[in-house]
Protein backbone atom coordinates (compact mmCIF):
# COMPACT_ATOMS: atom_id res chain seq x y z
CA UNK A 1 0.00 0.00 0.00
CA UNK A 2 1.08 3.56 -0.92
CA UNK A 3 1.84 6.30 1.62
CA UNK A 4 1.83 5.77 5.50
CA UNK A 5 -1.62 4.95 7.45
CA UNK A 6 -2.36 6.89 10.32
CA UNK A 7 -2.29 5.21 13.32
CA UNK A 8 -5.71 5.26 15.03
CA UNK A 9 -9.28 6.39 14.32
CA UNK A 10 -9.58 9.83 16.39
CA UNK A 11 -9.43 13.06 14.87
CA UNK A 12 -10.93 13.65 11.95
CA UNK A 13 -9.28 10.66 9.49
CA UNK A 14 -12.69 9.20 10.19
CA UNK A 15 -14.98 11.51 9.29
CA UNK A 16 -13.24 11.84 5.96
CA UNK A 17 -13.76 8.13 5.16
CA UNK A 18 -17.57 8.33 6.41
CA UNK A 19 -18.20 11.88 4.49
CA UNK A 20 -16.58 9.85 1.24
CA UNK A 21 -18.14 7.01 2.09
CA UNK A 22 -21.88 9.21 2.67
CA UNK A 23 -21.53 10.86 -0.56
CA UNK A 24 -20.60 7.38 -2.44
CA UNK A 25 -24.08 5.62 -1.51
CA UNK A 26 -25.97 9.14 -2.04
CA UNK A 27 -24.44 9.64 -5.71
CA UNK A 28 -24.84 5.72 -6.64
CA UNK A 29 -21.40 4.44 -6.66
CA UNK A 30 -22.89 2.05 -4.09
CA UNK A 31 -26.37 1.26 -4.64
CA UNK A 32 -28.60 -0.26 -2.28
CA UNK A 33 -28.13 -3.95 -1.08
CA UNK A 34 -24.62 -3.30 -2.35
CA UNK A 35 -22.07 -4.16 -0.66
CA UNK A 36 -18.93 -1.72 0.34
CA UNK A 37 -15.44 -3.07 -0.40
CA UNK A 38 -13.78 -4.96 2.38
CA UNK A 39 -12.28 -3.19 5.59
CA UNK A 40 -8.41 -3.98 4.08
CA UNK A 41 -9.85 -1.96 0.57
CA UNK A 42 -11.23 0.85 2.42
CA UNK A 43 -8.14 1.16 4.54
CA UNK A 44 -5.68 0.57 1.61
CA UNK A 45 -7.75 3.52 -0.69
CA UNK A 46 -7.76 6.32 2.29
CA UNK A 47 -4.50 5.56 3.01
CA UNK A 48 -5.74 4.46 7.19
CA UNK A 49 -5.77 2.31 9.53
CA UNK A 50 -8.42 -0.50 9.61
CA UNK A 51 -9.34 1.00 13.27
CA UNK A 52 -10.32 4.23 11.27
CA UNK A 53 -12.11 2.42 8.86
CA UNK A 54 -13.88 0.22 11.50
CA UNK A 55 -14.64 3.75 13.61
CA UNK A 56 -15.95 5.25 10.43
CA UNK A 57 -18.07 2.11 9.71
CA UNK A 58 -20.07 2.64 13.20
CA UNK A 59 -20.96 5.76 12.56
CA UNK A 60 -23.01 4.60 9.24
CA UNK A 61 -24.03 1.68 11.30
CA UNK A 62 -25.70 4.08 13.61
CA UNK A 63 -26.72 6.42 11.26
CA UNK A 64 -28.45 3.77 8.86
CA UNK A 65 -27.14 4.21 6.19
CA UNK A 66 -25.33 -0.15 6.74
CA UNK A 67 -25.86 -2.92 8.45
CA UNK A 68 -22.79 -5.25 9.19
CA UNK A 69 -22.36 -8.62 9.68
CA UNK A 70 -19.71 -10.72 10.34
CA UNK A 71 -18.23 -12.71 7.95
CA UNK A 72 -20.58 -10.88 5.54
CA UNK A 73 -19.07 -6.99 5.19
CA UNK A 74 -21.59 -3.88 4.81
CA UNK A 75 -24.02 -4.21 2.81
CA UNK A 76 -25.61 -0.76 1.83
CA UNK A 77 -29.81 -0.68 3.22
CA UNK A 78 -30.12 3.30 2.66
CA UNK A 79 -29.55 5.85 0.15
CA UNK A 80 -30.51 9.19 -1.24
CA UNK A 81 -34.32 9.25 -2.62
CA UNK A 82 -35.45 11.57 -5.09
CA UNK A 83 -38.88 11.41 -6.16
CA UNK A 84 -39.24 13.65 -9.57
CA UNK A 85 -41.73 13.43 -12.25
CA UNK A 86 -39.00 14.90 -14.30
CA UNK A 87 -39.32 13.97 -18.31
CA UNK A 88 -36.97 10.95 -18.80
CA UNK A 89 -34.99 12.69 -21.19
CA UNK A 90 -33.43 14.79 -18.67
CA UNK A 91 -32.77 11.80 -16.14
CA UNK A 92 -29.11 10.30 -15.65
CA UNK A 93 -28.26 6.40 -16.31
CA UNK A 94 -29.19 6.44 -12.49
CA UNK A 95 -32.12 7.75 -12.04
CA UNK A 96 -31.77 11.73 -10.45
CA UNK A 97 -29.64 12.03 -8.36
CA UNK A 98 -28.61 15.55 -6.36
CA UNK A 99 -25.32 14.89 -8.03
CA UNK A 100 -26.99 14.95 -11.22
CA UNK A 101 -28.72 17.42 -11.08
CA UNK A 102 -25.70 20.25 -9.92
CA UNK A 103 -23.76 18.45 -12.41
CA UNK A 104 -26.65 19.45 -14.88
CA UNK A 105 -26.72 22.74 -13.41
CA UNK A 106 -22.99 23.51 -13.96
CA UNK A 107 -22.90 22.62 -17.88
CA UNK A 108 -24.92 25.69 -18.28
CA UNK A 109 -23.15 28.75 -19.29
CA UNK A 110 -24.83 30.91 -16.21
CA UNK A 111 -25.03 28.64 -13.37
CA UNK A 112 -26.98 30.17 -10.32
CA UNK A 113 -27.32 28.14 -7.51
CA UNK A 114 -29.11 28.90 -4.12
CA UNK A 115 -29.26 26.45 -1.32
CA UNK A 116 -30.74 26.40 2.27
CA UNK A 117 -29.11 24.10 4.53
CA UNK A 118 -28.31 22.90 8.00
CA UNK A 119 -24.48 22.32 7.42
CA UNK A 120 -22.25 23.15 4.19
CA UNK A 121 -20.90 19.65 4.32
CA UNK A 122 -22.66 17.65 1.20
CA UNK A 123 -22.69 20.73 -0.90
CA UNK A 124 -18.68 20.98 -0.46
CA UNK A 125 -18.59 17.47 -1.83
CA UNK A 126 -20.94 18.09 -4.59
CA UNK A 127 -18.77 21.59 -5.39
CA UNK A 128 -15.44 19.82 -5.77
CA UNK A 129 -16.78 17.65 -8.35
CA UNK A 130 -17.66 19.95 -10.47
CA UNK A 131 -14.64 21.49 -10.04
CA UNK A 132 -12.83 18.66 -11.12
CA UNK A 133 -15.06 18.71 -14.22
CA UNK A 134 -14.19 22.02 -15.19
CA UNK A 135 -10.33 21.95 -14.27
CA UNK A 136 -10.89 18.53 -16.62
CA UNK A 137 -12.48 20.62 -19.60
CA UNK A 138 -15.48 18.51 -19.18
CA UNK A 139 -17.58 21.58 -18.70
CA UNK A 140 -16.67 25.44 -18.94
CA UNK A 141 -19.75 27.56 -16.92
CA UNK A 142 -18.61 31.15 -17.78
CA UNK A 143 -20.63 32.44 -14.42
CA UNK A 144 -21.02 30.51 -10.99
CA UNK A 145 -23.19 32.10 -8.86
CA UNK A 146 -24.18 30.24 -5.48
CA UNK A 147 -26.39 31.76 -2.15
CA UNK A 148 -26.53 29.98 0.70
CA UNK A 149 -28.10 30.49 3.52
CA UNK A 150 -27.40 28.95 6.84
CA UNK A 151 -28.70 29.02 10.58
CA UNK A 152 -27.54 31.75 12.49
CA UNK A 153 -24.56 30.42 15.03
CA UNK A 154 -25.70 32.25 17.51
CA UNK A 155 -28.97 30.81 18.28
CA UNK A 156 -29.65 27.39 19.94
CA UNK A 157 -30.52 25.12 17.54
CA UNK A 158 -33.27 21.92 18.63
CA UNK A 159 -30.56 19.46 16.73
CA UNK A 160 -28.15 18.15 17.01
CA UNK A 161 -28.30 18.09 20.81
CA UNK A 162 -27.36 15.41 23.49
CA UNK A 163 -30.52 13.71 24.35
CA UNK A 164 -30.52 13.58 27.93
CA UNK A 165 -28.86 16.78 28.64
CA UNK A 166 -30.01 20.11 26.19
CA UNK A 167 -27.45 21.76 27.33
CA UNK A 168 -24.31 20.40 26.69
CA UNK A 169 -22.86 22.19 23.97
CA UNK A 170 -20.19 20.04 22.66
CA UNK A 171 -22.49 18.84 19.71
CA UNK A 172 -23.31 22.13 18.74
CA UNK A 173 -19.66 22.90 18.69
CA UNK A 174 -18.97 20.13 16.29
CA UNK A 175 -21.96 21.05 14.25
CA UNK A 176 -20.64 24.73 14.00
CA UNK A 177 -16.88 23.41 13.39
CA UNK A 178 -18.08 20.80 10.65
CA UNK A 179 -19.92 23.54 9.15
CA UNK A 180 -16.83 26.46 9.55
CA UNK A 181 -14.62 23.41 7.91
CA UNK A 182 -16.77 22.70 4.62
CA UNK A 183 -17.81 26.57 4.25
CA UNK A 184 -13.85 27.43 4.09
CA UNK A 185 -13.40 24.70 1.86
CA UNK A 186 -15.81 25.99 -0.63
CA UNK A 187 -15.42 29.26 -0.81
CA UNK A 188 -11.80 28.32 -1.32
CA UNK A 189 -12.49 25.59 -3.75
CA UNK A 190 -14.95 28.15 -6.22
CA UNK A 191 -12.40 31.21 -5.53
CA UNK A 192 -9.75 28.89 -7.06
CA UNK A 193 -11.62 28.83 -10.27
CA UNK A 194 -11.41 32.36 -10.64
CA UNK A 195 -8.43 33.07 -9.57
CA UNK A 196 -6.75 30.14 -12.01
CA UNK A 197 -8.85 31.26 -14.70
CA UNK A 198 -10.94 28.54 -15.02
CA UNK A 199 -14.64 30.68 -14.79
CA UNK A 200 -14.16 34.50 -15.57
CA UNK A 201 -16.53 35.48 -12.65
CA UNK A 202 -17.34 33.57 -9.77
CA UNK A 203 -19.66 34.83 -6.56
CA UNK A 204 -20.26 32.93 -3.76
CA UNK A 205 -22.08 34.46 -0.85
CA UNK A 206 -23.11 32.79 2.30
CA UNK A 207 -25.34 34.15 5.05
CA UNK A 208 -26.69 33.59 7.92
CA UNK A 209 -30.57 33.19 8.99
CA UNK A 210 -31.89 33.05 12.45
CA UNK A 211 -34.31 30.13 11.64
CA UNK A 212 -33.91 26.36 12.21
CA UNK A 213 -33.72 24.55 9.20
CA UNK A 214 -36.44 21.78 9.02
CA UNK A 215 -35.98 21.37 5.20
CA UNK A 216 -32.98 21.07 2.85
CA UNK A 217 -33.67 23.49 -0.19
CA UNK A 218 -31.86 23.38 -4.13
CA UNK A 219 -32.65 25.67 -6.66
CA UNK A 220 -31.18 25.09 -9.98
CA UNK A 221 -30.47 28.23 -12.22
CA UNK A 222 -34.21 29.16 -11.12
CA UNK A 223 -35.79 26.86 -13.32
CA UNK A 224 -35.51 23.55 -10.94
CA UNK A 225 -35.94 22.61 -6.98
CA UNK A 226 -35.31 19.85 -5.32
CA UNK A 227 -36.68 19.91 -1.73
CA UNK A 228 -36.96 17.52 1.45
CA UNK A 229 -37.99 17.57 5.20
CA UNK A 230 -34.64 17.37 7.72
CA UNK A 231 -35.85 13.93 9.62
CA UNK A 232 -34.81 13.56 13.54
CA UNK A 233 -33.75 10.31 14.65
CA UNK A 234 -31.75 9.41 17.88
CA UNK A 235 -28.64 8.41 17.17
CA UNK A 236 -25.10 7.84 18.47
CA UNK A 237 -22.52 10.10 17.54
CA UNK A 238 -18.84 10.13 17.90
CA UNK A 239 -16.45 12.97 19.04
CA UNK A 240 -12.90 13.37 18.38
CA UNK A 241 -11.94 12.56 21.59
CA UNK A 242 -13.59 9.03 21.02
CA UNK A 243 -16.54 9.24 23.39
CA UNK A 244 -19.95 8.09 22.10
CA UNK A 245 -22.82 10.67 22.88
CA UNK A 246 -27.05 9.42 22.38
CA UNK A 247 -27.92 12.55 20.01
CA UNK A 248 -30.85 13.80 18.60
CA UNK A 249 -29.83 14.66 15.32
CA UNK A 250 -30.95 14.65 11.68
CA UNK A 251 -29.96 13.39 8.21
CA UNK A 252 -30.20 15.34 5.63
CA UNK A 253 -28.44 13.30 3.25
CA UNK A 254 -30.62 10.15 3.94
CA UNK A 255 -34.49 11.82 3.35
CA UNK A 256 -36.11 11.74 0.44
CA UNK A 257 -35.99 14.61 -1.98
CA UNK A 258 -39.06 15.77 -4.19
CA UNK A 259 -37.87 17.26 -7.57
CA UNK A 260 -39.47 19.48 -9.31
CA UNK A 261 -39.33 21.66 -13.27
CA UNK A 262 -40.94 24.91 -13.88
CA UNK A 263 -42.38 25.17 -16.98
CA UNK A 264 -41.72 27.77 -18.82
CA UNK A 265 -44.99 27.26 -21.46
CA UNK A 266 -47.13 26.69 -18.27
CA UNK A 267 -46.88 29.05 -15.50
CA UNK A 268 -49.87 27.22 -13.33
CA UNK A 269 -48.26 23.98 -13.78
CA UNK A 270 -47.59 22.02 -10.13
CA UNK A 271 -43.67 22.30 -10.79
CA UNK A 272 -43.87 25.73 -12.06
CA UNK A 273 -45.72 27.06 -9.34
CA UNK A 274 -43.58 25.31 -6.58
CA UNK A 275 -40.25 26.50 -8.00
CA UNK A 276 -41.61 29.73 -7.91
CA UNK A 277 -43.19 29.82 -4.43
CA UNK A 278 -39.55 28.03 -3.08
CA UNK A 279 -37.49 30.99 -5.11
CA UNK A 280 -40.07 33.80 -3.56
CA UNK A 281 -39.57 32.16 -0.12
CA UNK A 282 -35.72 32.22 -0.02
CA UNK A 283 -35.37 35.55 -1.82
CA UNK A 284 -37.60 37.00 1.17
CA UNK A 285 -35.16 35.18 3.63
CA UNK A 286 -32.36 36.33 1.19
CA UNK A 287 -32.99 39.78 1.56
CA UNK A 288 -34.93 40.50 4.74
CA UNK A 289 -33.59 38.60 7.26
CA UNK A 290 -30.25 37.28 6.69
CA UNK A 291 -26.93 38.64 7.88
Amino acid sequence: MGGQQTSGGTGREFQRVADELRFRMTNGTYPERSFLPSQRDLADEFRVSRVTVQRALRELINEGWIESKQGSGSRVIKTQRIQSSAPKATRSRRGVTLEFLIGEAFEQPEVTLDVYTLTSESLYWLIQQQAHRIRSRSISPRRITLRMLLPDERQSLPYPRVKDDPEDPRLRERLHDITERHTKSLQESLGSLRSEGWVPSVDVDIRRAPLTPTFKLYLFNRVEALHGPYEVIERNIALESGEELTALDVLGLGATLTHHIKDEQHQDSAGSIFVDSMQKWFNSVWELLSE
